[in-house]
């Protein structure tokens, strides 16, 4: 073979070697992005799925009026004397307590195909449609696709700073919010939930008004 030759084929390898590059930077270009976008697809899609949860007021739960418990009252006629004695010393004190578990129903749809994970919720109470106070559930839950899972939300208040009443008009209020004789009345959530992401947690864009009602299987 002469030197010819030899330059030939040398330069018939490089132009080999040549395609091989560009074609594997082409696939580079064209897939790397793509590979990049999964997190935030997984992301997307964990979001949605959250935006699909169904939240609901089920119970109110541990219910008590300035030391009284309500949840041995099962109508307005139980509450006796001692009990209205104690309520009287509250108003003369300038204050009327209440503290109660609000315990919410998060169903995620078995159509989801996936598990959704609220870690942190930012909520204000509305009481007769009234803005109260605002807090933060910060527990991390998991919320299994076609189960509905109980969320706790401890609730306490001065029922003073917002309802300018009497103590028998505040007790009928809390009587009412603790679901005596029924369901939970003119009690509400507004609430915006966070879920966790593989690039990190992501908070509902708007919040929600969480009411009193059923979300799936109500057995829970």
């Amino acid at each position: 073979m002469n030197d010819e030759t030899r330059a030939s084929s040398f330069r018939a390898s490089v132009l080999r070697l040549r395609r091989r590059a560009a074609v594997a930077l082409a696939g580079v270009l064209v897939l790397g992005p793509l590979l990049l976008a999964l997190p935030a697809c997984q992301a997307l899609r964990q979001m949605a799925n959250l935006r699909n949860v169904e939240f609901a007021i089920d119970d109110v739960e541990r219910a008590e009026l300035a030391g009284i418990d309500l949840g041995d009252i099962r109508q307005p006629e139980d509450v006796d004397v001692g009990d209205f004695g104690q309520l009287g010393i509250a108003l003369a004190q300038g204050e009327m307590p209440m503290s109660f578990t609000l315990m919410l129903g998060a169903n995620n749809p078995a159509e989801n195909e996936a598990d959704a994970r609220l870690v942190n919720m930012d909520w204000t109470l509305l009481l007769e449609d009234r803005e109260t106070i605002s807090g933060t559930f910060n527990e991390n839950v998991l919320l299994p696709a076609g189960q509905t899972t109980r969320v706790p939300i401890d609730i306490r208040l001065d029922l003073l700073r917002f309802f300018d009443r009497g103590g028998q008009d505040l007790l009928e209020l809390a009587l009412n919010v603790a679901g005596v004789g029924g369901e939970p009345k003119n009690v509400s959530l507004r609430a915006r939930p966070t879920v966790e992401t593989p690039v990190g947690p992501i908070e509902y864009p708007q919040p929600i008004t969480i009411e009193v009602g059923e979300v799936g299987d109500d057995d829970f």
